[in-house]
Parts: structure tokens; C-alpha cells; sequence
């Protein structure tokens, strides 16, 4: 037998009779039973036990928790639009693209043209005191070269850049004597011009600068009122050097 359960029935037995006026020391065992029946309800107290199928422990307890079901999902990312392109530098047309191959320096009399493929824009003409040659620029190419005639010290030819003023095909000098002035670009309203001539050694002009005759008509054909004739003395200049 149970030591516990024999334990805990004597003293649910003793609170009994007490509740119920019941002494335990000098009252009979019919007496109590009356007693109890008058004034008490009679609980078993193996009914206060719980049934063995019925006893609990945490251990036994499960946690149902909630079936958490996770789907993939995709989730539309905004595209960054791309950076706009960066713009090409626009190229300069006074920077030096090509030079003519010409092997030596040109002698006098001489002359190269050559602009197949060259795109159209603006024209450009240098002219170096020293080297004694002129050199047509189209868009930074260089289509034309020659060596060409230019003034004494009593009637140099003068350092600047020029705009072409006037176009006279069949020009004469009024100063000197009706002599012939083919293919005129004037670039001064006191004679300075870009003309025909014979240009040979030990021949000079009057400040003017000369060229063969068949280059200032190739240079006649293309050239028009405002483009520029730079005229330097001893500078340099190649491929990537602006020549304005």
C-alpha cells in the first residue's frame, strides 16, 4: 500500500470531524459517522486523485506551433539606367590632322596639292618668312604647299593673320607698272596679296607673296572672302598644334 495515499486519507479524514463539531477524543465511531452525515457532504478523497491516465507532466506537452510555409519570391529590382555616353570631344578644325609628305625642302617653282578624301571646312593658309613657304590647311589637313616669292627689307611683307578682303582673277598692280597680278587675294587695301607669279631664286616682289600660277589658281578656286592667311617668321608648327 501506498504509505502516501494511507498518509493523506487520515488527515482528510481528521478535517472532517473537526469541521463537523466532532471530538477525537472521546466520541464514539457512530456518533462521528452521524455527524458527518448531518452537517458534511462525505468526499471520497481517492476521487481527489487524479486518474493515472489523466496525470500530466510538462515533459509530455507538446508545442504545436503553426506550420510556417515561406515561398520564394521575386521581387522586380528598378534597373539603373545607364549612364549617358560621354560626347566626343568635337575636333578642332585649326588643329593640324596631316601634312603633306614632302620629301626635302621645296625649291623654288615647286608646288604639291593633294586633297582627295579631305572633308569640307574651314581653309587656312600659313605662310613662314624663313622657311619661304606657304602651306593651305582644310579643316587641319594640308592640302597644298609651295615655295613662294616675298618682299625686301625696303618692302617686306608683313608678320599677322590677314582675312582675305577681295578675289580678283585678272588683277594688275596699279603701283607697278600694270605688272600682271593673277589670281588675286588681297589682304591688304595698300597691295598686300596672295598672287601668280613666276618665283624663281634672286627674284623678289614688293611685299606681296607670289606663287606659281597654277597654285594660285588651284588656292583661287577654294578660297574665299574672310578666311585667314597667317604669315609668322620662324615658327614651327606639326601634327596636333592648332594653327590658329
Amino acid at each position: 500500500m501506498n504509505p502516501f495515499l494511507t498518509k493523506t486519507r487520515t488527515l482528510f479524514a481528521m478535517t472532517i470531524m473537526i469541521a463537523g463539531g466532532v471530538s477525537m477524543a472521546g466520541a464514539q465511531p457512530a456518533e462521528a459517522e452521524a455527524s458527518v452525515d448531518a452537517g458534511m457532504i462525505a468526499v471520497n478523497p481517492l476521487a481527489l486523485e487524479p486518474a493515472p491516465n489523466e496525470l500530466s507532466h510538462s515533459s509530455d506537452l507538446a508545442l504545436v506551433e503553426p506550420d510556417m510555409v515561406s515561398e520564394p519570391m521575386v521581387q522586380d529590382v528598378p534597373e539603373t539606367p545607364p549612364a549617358p555616353a560621354a560626347k566626343p570631344a568635337k575636333e578642332s578644325p585649326f588643329v593640324i590632322k596631316r601634312v603633306l609628305p614632302i620629301d626635302g625642302p621645296i625649291k623654288y617653282g615647286e608646288w604639291y596639292w593633294d586633297d582627295e578624301g579631305v572633308p569640307a571646312g574651314p581653309l587656312v593658309m600659313t605662310v613662314d618668312l624663313d622657311a619661304r613657304v606657304l602651306s593651305v590647311f582644310r579643316n587641319g589637313y594640308e592640302i597644298g604647299a609651295t615655295a613662294v616669292l616675298l618682299g625686301t627689307d625696303e618692302h617686306p611683307t608683313p608678320l599677322g593673320t590677314f582675312p582675305i578682303l577681295t578675289k580678283e582673277k585678272d588683277n594688275v598692280s596699279e603701283k607697278y607698272n600694270n605688272a600682271p597680278m593673277p589670281w588675286t587675294l588681297r589682304l591688304t587695301w595698300d597691295g598686300i596679296a596672295i598672287h601668280g607669279s613666276p618665283v624663281a631664286n634672286g627674284y623678289a616682289s614688293h611685299g606681296c607673296i607670289g606663287t606659281p600660277d597654277d597654285f594660285a589658281e588651284k588656292l583661287f578656286a577654294i578660297a574665299k572672302k574672310g578666311d585667314k592667311v597667317i604669315i609668322t617668321r620662324g615658327k614651327m608648327i606639326g601634327l596636333g598644334d592648332k594653327i590658329i
